[in-house]
């Protein structure tokens, strides 16, 4: 059951940080989801030592959805950086 909580999550955090970050229309469904997971990784790995906020293996809270969507902005900020040469 927590793995369909982690992909919906995951989902509704790629999404979000695709609006962000204005790449919404290139990516579909299946992206937001990856982008969401993987996203909430890198915010775990990086961010929630240094604010002391629990990440979604911890247990789902409004803290450790920000810090997944943090993690998810940079990624997409990173691929940016990649594809376009720029950040958008």
């Amino acid at each position: 059951m927590s793995f369909i909580i982690w992909l919906i999550v995951g989902g509704i955090v790629g999404w979000l940080a695709s609006l962000v970050m204005r790449t919404d229309g290139q990516q579909g469904i299946l992206l937001n989801v990856v982008v969401g997971i993987v996203g909430s990784f890198l915010g775990g790995w990086l961010i929630s030592p240094l604010v002391g906020v629990g990440n979604l293996s911890s247990g789902i809270s409004i803290g450790s959805i920000v810090v997944s969507l943090v993690g998810a902005i940079i990624l997409l900020a990173i691929v940016n950086l990649f594809r376009r040469g720029r950040v958008r």
